[in-house]
């Protein structure tokens, strides 16, 4: 079994970070903390737990520079957009921290005078938060802070490819003044991430990521009861109608599509566009690809970044190459993007045409910058089209009749419907996903309730 392992960069291929694996004694310790400090964690006072947790958010902003800098590093991202993402998880958490008292408030059953009737919210204990590196510290965020707020400890794992994620939230929390063990890192195997969730001290497991790993913690969670909270990705897809605003649409759509070079699991893959306005829309959409400059991440004029690996930049050449190899046309000249070498993590910006959903690009997740397009007869066939796939985490509709963004959307099986914008997590409202996207929600009232324990309390007063 590996006792280290490496960051490679995606900018130059170099070795960015150097970390051993925690060991079995060092992980037994951190679940033991953890629980010693959750008993002490959940009577300390929500005013108190949401002040502390707004001080570590404070600090965040202040680091803003460091953390942009190692998130280019580590993944990839444009250093012009990577310290976005910062005042992204300003967003949520202060928005969860707002809502706090609200949130966890018993609720009240109305009685009598003989009966007192309410619901109290109890931390669950300890949460162990798995997060990716695609938005290391956005999807961290989602469920970290309100996990905090409620009164439970955390543990966060995050993937080799952003290990230092992990480490700059810890330190943060606990400069803020934050109890020792309440909030933890560990950096594990995978099969040492299985025993962590198989412990009988771990409560609550977090996970975004693969399918496939979701799977696999929902199998060992479920042998102990466990609760899990999944978001596995999407196959997003976008439908343009006849009277969408044109340059609102493909601006929007097209950035869904390529931020972060693809890599969301929210990002626009499948685009559907009314053929009155089809040709309009592939020719502005073309327009615009063609203003982007993929470069190192590192230097500011760069738009498009490298994918995290050329193992990922592989994948999506290969659905590429089959699309054309069974009929689908790349509108963009991959010849004009230097960078874009084969077995290296840059990959020139594609969309493609005369797709299909037999083919791969239009069925199975790509997380890269491409995009197929198709035509459309009608709202109906558009529906149809949205719905045909294994995933439903959201769906995008550019109309200018909200009437109908309603009604379609209520016909769409998604976790979330977006008129005229894509792309974006509204912490007031619930992210959640239905099919292969996952189960359970974070953010928005309904965020909390994944994260507590309803106990009743039904008190039967002395007669006078």
């Amino acid at each position: 079994m590996p006792t280290q392992f490496q960051t490679i960069s995606p900018v130059d291929n170099s070795i960015y970070v150097e970390r051993e694996y925690a060991a079995g004694e060092q992980i037994q310790t951190a679940l033991e903390k953890a629980q010693e400090a959750q008993t002490y964690w959940r009577n300390v006072p929500l005013t108190q737990r949401v002040q502390l947790c707004a001080q570590a958010v404070e600090l965040l902003k202040v680091k803003q520079d460091q953390l942009a800098y190692e998130i280019c590093w580590q993944m990839g991202r444009p250093i012009a957009h990577a310290g976005g993402e910062i005042n992204g998880v300003v967003e949520r958490a202060e928005y969860m921290l707002s809502i706090a008292e609200s949130a966890l408030a018993p609720i009240q059953i109305p009685g009598n005078h003989t009966r007192i009737r309410y619901i109290q919210k109890e931390p669950l204990g300890v949460v162990f938060l798995i997060a990716p590196w695609n938005y290391p510290y956005l999807t961290a965020i989602n469920t970290l802070i309100p996990a905090l707020a409620a009164g439970n400890a955390v543990i966060i794992k995050h993937s080799s490819q952003t290990p230092l994620c992990a480490e700059r939230l810890v330190e943060v929390f606990l400069e803020a003044g934050f109890p020792d063990y309440v909030f933890q890192y560990l950096h594990l195997t995978h099969a040492d991430c299985e025993q962590v969730i198989e412990h009988p001290a771990v409560n609550f497991v977090a996970f975004t990521g693969s399918v496939a790993g979701g799977r696999s913690i929902a199998t060992s969670s479920a042998q102990y009861f466990k609760g899990v909270g999944l978001e596995l990705g999407g196959k997003d897809p976008a439908y343009i109608r006849e009277d969408a605003d044109l340059s609102t649409a493909v601006a929007s759509v097209m950035d869904g599509v390529f931020f972060n070079a693809g890599q969301s699991c929210c990002g626009i893959e499948r685009i559907y566009v009314h053929k009155a306005v089809y040709h309009d829309f592939v020719e502005a959409a073309c327009q615009w690809v063609k203003t982007l400059n993929l470069g190192r991440p590192d230097e500011l004029a760069t738009t498009l970044g490298p994918m995290v690996s050329k193992q990922a930049a592989t994948v999506v050449r290969s659905q590429i190459k089959e699309a054309v190899a069974c009929g689908a046309t790349m509108l963009i000249d991959e010849f004009k993007y230097a960078l874009s070498q084969p077995d290296t993590p840059y990959l020139a910006p594609q969309l493609l045409v005369n797709v299909n959903h037999s083919m791969s690009i239009m069925n199975e997740e790509s997380f890269g910058p491409v995009a197929g397009i198709m035509f459309v007869d009608n709202d109906d066939e558009a529906v149809a089209l949205m719905n045909d796939s294994d995933y439903g985490l959201t769906a995008a509709l550019y109309t200018q009749d909200v009437d109908i963004a309603k009604s379609l959307g209520e016909r769409l099986e998604t976790g979330t419907v977006f008129m005229n914008r894509c792309d974006y997590l509204d912490p007031a409202l619930v992210w959640t996903g239905v099919k292969e996207s996952g189960r359970g929600c974070s953010l928005s009232l309904l965020g909390y309730d994944q994260l507590t324990q309803p106990k009743s309390y039904n008190l039967q007063l002395a007669e006078a």
